[in-house]
């Protein structure tokens, strides 16, 4: 299920299901006088700064982003920017929850001519971990399972949030040649409901869920995009770190844009990407907590330096990485991938040159044609196949 490219309709609708949604779970007054602060910028600076970028200024002193960019693309990345770095999260955590996601995405359907899921989904509530469950056939045994969770900055996102990229990537192994490919999103808690270690446990759980899923835990790749990448990463680590555990290592991990140090110096802001550094950390502290050390490699993977741990931490057939050439947290995600080749890891790395966060995600929405749209998603089911190869028919469930 290959949806088009969100347009400015879509837009509108979506700014439809979600300003009930902001009276309700925020307030009206709160909403109202977010809004009119936003007004100045909204009104008068972003379509300054957008003509005088755009059309102005010489190619060569474009960023990287804005030179390949569509209109529609800077437009909508430069409003992402500015509520990154200055929308509180309590309005963002509503932008991408169920109640305005689901709605929109039912819309996004029948625009397409969708009367119906293309792809059936169903919510599994258990007491350590939720999430949402997308199988082709429930008669039919998964031949490969895709265990993802979604980033946010722990403090806002959810699974139906990025259902359409998750639907899309199922479509796509199916594509692929798997017989009956199946996906599960975690829904972990976020901060400030909870902070760490309680969404590594949830992480934890959900993967244990996954494995009862599957005869063999090869036949499991892992993924996450941004925070949801890091719970992986802190996942991985405590597999490793417990010889009861290794045995239960997927087949491989699919990392989009991890957020691999928590608190780094080498996290910094760019001219292309939409994240901002100082709003990294003020998340990233808000995850760790006051009692936890930001040095601690399993609430900050990337503080873990050990070769060999990572070595004991690798998925059974490797990693492959998806990332901008202009992202803050770029420079990090190279020094783990680096650490990683050290201990003999396999990896596929796709850097994307001029691309920003999250950009096959963000792509899946913004891309301007189909091929685009899922090229990032494509070089991850390729490596995928490369490393889960297709199998024949599973076996019925018992």
């Amino acid at each position: 299920m290959i949806l088009s490219q969100i347009s400015f309709v879509d837009c509108v609708v979506f700014l439809f299901f979600l300003t009930p949604q902001l009276i309700v779970q925020v307030g009206i007054l709160y909403t109202v006088t977010w809004v009119l602060g936003a007004l100045p910028f909204l009104a008068i600076r972003l379509p300054i700064q957008f003509f005088e970028e755009r059309f102005l200024r010489p190619r060569s002193r474009q960023s990287p982003f804005v030179q390949q960019a569509t209109l529609f693309q800077d437009f909508v990345i430069r409003c992402v920017r500015y509520a990154f770095a200055f929308m509180p999260a309590k309005l963002g955590r509503v932008f991408f929850s169920k109640p305005v996601a689901l709605p929109f995405l039912r819309w996004r359907l029948l625009r397409h001519g969708y009367l119906r899921k293309p792809l059936q989904w169903r919510e599994i509530r258990r007491n350590k971990f939720r999430g949402v469950w997308i199988p082709p056939d429930d008669m039919e045994k998964p031949d490969i399972v895709i265990y993802y969770c979604h980033g946010g900055g722990f403090s806002m996102g959810s699974s139906y949030f990025y259902m359409e990229f998750l639907l899309a990537w199922v479509a796509l192994l199916q594509e692929a040649g798997y017989k009956s490919p199946a996906l599960f999103a975690l829904e972990y808690t976020l901060v400030p409901d909870e902070t760490y270690p309680f969404q590594v446990q949830e992480t934890l759980a959900g993967y244990e869920h996954v494995l009862s899923l599957v005869d063999d835990p090869s036949r499991i790749c892992i993924g996450g995009d941004s925070a949801g990448a890091t719970l992986v990463l802190s996942m991985l680590l405590l597999l490793g770190d417990h010889p009861q555990l290794r045995h239960k290592m997927p087949g491989m991990a699919s990392m989009i844009s991890p957020w691999v140090t928590i608190i780094s110096d080498k996290n910094r802001d760019t001219e292309s990407d939409y994240l901002a550094a100082h709003s990294l950390a003020v998340y990233g502290k808000q995850y760790i907590g006051s009692r936890i050390s930001k040095e601690d490699p399993m609430v900050s993977p990337g503080m873990c330096k050990d070769v060999s741990r990572w070595a004991r931490s690798s998925p059974t057939y490797g990693w492959s990485f998806s990332f901008g050439s202009e992202e803050v947290l770029g420079p990090e995600i190279r020094d783990l991938i680096q650490l990683l080749k050290k201990g003999g890891a396999n990896i596929d790395s796709y850097e994307e040159p001029g691309s920003i966060h999250a950009w096959p995600v963000a792509s899946l929405y913004l891309g301007r044609d189909r091929g685009e749209r899922l090229k990032g998603l494509r070089e991850i089911v390729q490596t995928v196949s490369k490393r889960i190869p297709v199998s024949g028919s599973p076996k019925g469930l018992t």
